[in-house]
């Protein structure tokens, strides 16, 4: 594989699996379901979960198509969608909630009232949240048509998606062993390299636009 398919993996990957933030959707379900016998449990993670790929697999696969048709243009994206990144990255920094790609306090409190959680708020905005579905079309876009590298983006999004499930149904454990600060700790670290990783976007949106 070459070094630039690494990369493309490497970027891919990391991006996911910081705007998802698998350890934080564990701990949060964990809380969310907590009484629940371990069969509802485990189903409501399956459910979430597929419904959360098929919701970031519609954006990614229509995303360059919606931006064809609306007249953006790839280093809008690239801009937007480092912004948008920019964004989450400072959330996990400051280990906030900002509602970004995540519940907002009104939501979490409407959650604790559901039974199933499965599409709201797991699915999304926990999973499939407003970053991850940002970063979706923004890493196809990157790929500029490049079946290849657009498998690896997408290979990328279903490992972390994976890991995601697994943590899912694991997830009390998960909130014993990391607790609150162990959480934290892990969000600011994901939250620094995300944050680059978005300023870098956000130059090369300008660098390739009319602007300079």
């Amino acid at each position: 594989m070459s070094p630039e398919l690494i990369e493309t993996g490497l970027i891919a990957f990391t991006t996911f699996f910081a705007t998802i933030g698998p350890v934080d959707v564990a701990a949060i379900f964990a809380g969310l379901t907590v009484g629940l016998p371990s069969k509802q449990r485990r189903a409501i993670a399956f459910k979430g979960v597929a419904i959360a790929t098929v919701i970031l697999l519609v954006f990614a696969l229509t995303g360059n198509q919606l931006m064809a048709y609306m007249g953006i243009t790839l280093a809008a994206l690239r801009t937007a969608g480092g912004v948008l990144l920019l964004l989450v990255g400072i959330d996990m920094v400051m280990a906030t909630n900002a509602g970004i790609n995540s519940t907002t306090d009104i939501e979490a409190e409407e959650a604790q009232h559901r039974h199933d959680i499965s599409v709201f708020p797991l699915a999304t905005p926990l999973i499939a949240g407003a970053g991850t579905m940002g970063a979706a079309v923004l890493l196809i876009a990157q790929a500029e048509g490049d079946l290849i590298q657009e498998g690896i983006v997408l290979g990328a999004m279903i490992a972390v998606l994976l890991i995601a499930l697994i943590l899912l149904l694991i997830a009390t454990q998960v909130q014993k062993l990391f607790g609150v600060t162990g959480l934290n700790v892990i969000s600011r670290v994901m939250g620094v390299l995300v944050t680059a990783l978005a300023i870098q976007f956000i130059f090369d949106g300008l660098l390739s636009s009319d602007l300079f």
